[in-house]
């Protein structure tokens, strides 16, 4: 079975974090004078086969999701289009060139790849297209549905406007709006009609229909970025938890040919607008993306202003021109700093922020003892092949209720399973841990006795969520008082733009945490973001310790690690400030207190 853990090895070391802690110093930006797209040699001449290469994965899974996306409006049946997606992101993150296992009859080796979705592989591969989804696109209008999304009324309704006006851009829609024809398409009332033109004019600076999270807005930009050797910028560069602009940065002799390549790419359904330098395209989910096309001599600039908040380049305008981002602050005469920092106006000194490649090992993490995917050994494993010495195991108590939960004799049977794990990992060294419910009452999911045995406890709120604030604030500082418990796991239970925080006080948490010398957990879920970045600053602040965990549910879930960096970095945190940059001596020394 191939799974992901190396290629976030391989992010690691070149595009995350660690490009984060330089700010990618976009040094490493190339000039073209213009740019192959995916398919196409340097010189022109087009390839009878998708590129087999990152960016050949890229553009396999990009064709996938687009199928999705329009076998979902096709009405087809959920669990096709949840199997596409899924295909497309197992794609995305193989670090081996699918499209050669393709060709070899190996792609069912990849999780989740059955003879269907490989026999489309197949036909991409060899084609460069599958015609089903060809044939969809002329069917669907998938410029109408992009422009329905963004618009905010929908894709159908989206369509139904398009086609009655015969009408196809933001400028035809905008024109017949002025002119009041919008009521002549039927179910358009004056409500809908409202709702429609102040979206028009909302549109002057498009934004999603929601915020995009963190994982889906790095893989988007960088399938954007990849073709024209473009720097990601924008919110997903300052590792924003929900990103609304997503802008991207590629360096060219001359704009033209690369702006006329964007307006081609399969990911982009319709232009919004278009100047000499940049161009803003929206994708079949209604999710604007901004392609900005400098000389060399203006790339860190151009790269600056799109990556930071208005707030932030506003309090720096004007800004000179420079080749990379250093050339610019240093004209400014201010210190370089780090892309997550550049959310709110700053000329000081930025402290050492701590980077990925000071994560010693993952702290929370789940297996088929509970509801992850690989077993204690395969994770471990994993973890050793991105460089940690440690991982600990913390799958669920039964509190949790929804997915399997481990009593005191399973905890001890893990325990035996690790001890064999850990003869075949060596030096490399799994945890014994659990994430015990903190249940509604107050009381841990598992006896004293128990959690005495573990070498890491994480303590976590997941039930009773709708309780008062002194409840969820007493279950919470209980559970730190007790003196087997390591961490707080995800202290404020969100799940963005899906379940507001707990209504749990922070700051009486933090208070406790730094009494009894506990940590508070960053979760790096993409839908999580646990503590959120204002939060990790108050920890900072206080002197509690953070810890930097993935919550990994499968090997590829390793790789959100650098979501839980990149948000302490947002809050501030050096190496000091995290618990799993020390080595695992000091790690099992914290349970001797």
């Amino acid at each position: 079975m191939i799974t992901g853990p190396t290629s976030w090895a391989a992010a690691k070391t070149s595009a995350s974090i660690a490009s984060a802690s330089s700010a990618r110093r976009s040094s490493g930006s190339r000039c073209f004078a213009s740019s192959p797209r995916n398919g196409m040699t340097i010189d022109g001449t087009v390839k009878d086969t998708i590129e087999v290469s990152a960016s050949g994965n890229a553009a396999l899974a990009d064709r996938l999701e687009s199928f999705a996306a329009l076998l979902e409006l096709a009405d087809a049946q959920y669990h096709a289009v949840r199997a596409y997606r899924r295909a497309a992101e197992v794609i995305r993150s193989t670090p081996a060139p699918v499209a050669e296992l393709v060709r070899a009859g190996r792609a069912q080796e990849l999780r989740g790849i059955g003879p269907g979705i490989e026999g489309r592989l197949r036909e991409l591969v060899e084609t460069g297209d599958i015609q089903e989804l060809a044939d969809l696109e002329r069917e669907l209008a998938p410029e109408l549905i992009g422009l329905g999304r963004l618009l905010g009324i929908g894709a159908k309704r989206g369509v139904e406007v398009g086609r009655a006006l015969g009408i196809s851009t933001l400028d035809e829609f905008r024109e017949a709006a002025e002119e009041g024809r919008l009521q002549n398409v039927p179910g358009i009332g004056p409500q809908t009609e409202r709702k429609l033109v102040d979206a028009l004019r909302a549109a002057e600076r498009p934004t999603p229909p929601r915020g995009l999270l963190l994982n889906r807005a790095w893989a988007l930009s960088q399938t954007i970025a990849d073709p024209f050797g473009a720097e990601v910028a924008g919110d997903p560069r300052r590792f924003k938890d929900s990103s609304e602009r997503l802008a991207v940065v590629a360096c060219a002799d001359g704009p033209k040919p690369l702006l006329d390549e964007f307006e081609r790419l399969a990911q982009i359904v319709t232009v919004l607008e278009r100047s000499d330098d940049r161009s803003i395209g929206v994708t079949v989910e209604g999710i604007p993306v901004e392609l900005v096309v400098v000389p060399r001599e203006r790339f860190g600039t151009e790269l600056l202003r799109a990556t930071g908040s208005e707030s932030y380049v506003a309090a720096l305008e004007p800004l000179p021109d420079g080749r990379d981002e250093e050339a610019v602050y240093a004209a400014l005469e201010i210190p370089f700093c780090p892309p997550e920092l550049r959310e709110h106006p700053f000329r000081g000194e930025p402290p050492p922020l701590v980077t990925l490649g000071e994560i010693r090992g993952d702290l929370h993490c789940h297996t088929t003892w509970s509801d992850g995917r690989e077993s204690v050994y395969e994770m471990g494993r994993a973890a050793r092949e991105l460089g940690y010495e440690y991982l600990a195991i913390c799958d669920h108590t039964p509190a949790v209720g929804a997915v399997p939960g481990l009593g005191p004799d399973d905890v001890r049977r893990q325990a035996e399973e690790i001890a064999a794990a850990n003869e075949r990992l060596a030096p490399f060294r799994v945890l014994a841990g659990i994430e015990c419910d903190i249940r509604p009452d107050g009381e841990l999911d598992l006896p004293d006795d128990v959690l005495a045995e573990l070498d890491w406890v994480q303590a976590s709120v997941h039930g009773g969520q709708r309780q008062s604030r002194e409840q969820l604030t007493a279950r919470s500082v209980g559970a730190l008082e007790n003196p087997y418990v390591s961490a707080l796991s995800h202290p404020t239970g969100r799940y963005i733009g899906r379940r507001p925080p707990n209504a749990v006080d922070i700051e009486a948490v933090l208070e406790t945490a730094k009494r009894y010398g506990k940590a508070v957990e960053i979760n790096g879920l993409p839908d999580r973001i646990d503590l959120r970045d204002a939060h990790v600053r108050l920890a900072v602040e206080a002197g509690v310790p953070v810890v930097c965990s993935t919550d990994a549910h499968s090997i590829r879930g390793l790789g959100n690690m650098r979501n839980a960096v990149a948000t302490a970095r947002r809050g501030w945190a050096t190496a000091a400030d995290v618990i799993n940059t020390r080595p695992l001596a000091e790690i099992l020394a914290l349970r001797l207190r």
